[in-house]
């Protein structure tokens, strides 16, 4: 997968095309990432005791990683990643300003 933990990304498509925020976990099976301040869906949660009050808890949901793009730190633009390899290590590279990710 291209797209790390500790990321910055911007959304692609939805409710929330357009905003950026910081991946905090990637599931590579099912290729999704869960991103920071999007795709926030809310639960409601019951009163426990009598006299205390319900909540709304809001929490950001996996979205597919197609619908994200990696955003380069150099450039600041929305880029597709390709990889360098040299002396025996690979890295990410920045498809627009070819600088290491």
């Amino acid at each position: 997968m291209k797209i790390k933990s500790g990321d910055k990304v911007i959304m692609l498509a939805g409710k929330d095309k357009g905003k950026s925020g910081k991946v905090l976990q990637v599931f590579a099976k099912e290729s999704k990432v869960v991103v920071e301040g999007l795709n926030l869906a809310i639960k409601h949660q019951r009163a426990r005791r009598q006299g205390e009050k319900g909540q709304r808890i809001q929490f950001p949901t996996a979205v597919a990683v197609s619908k994200v793009a990696l955003v380069c730190p150099k450039c600041g633009k929305a880029v597709r990643v390709g990889y360098k390899i040299e002396e025996d290590k690979k890295f990410r590279v920045c498809s627009k300003c070819k600088e290491i990710v």
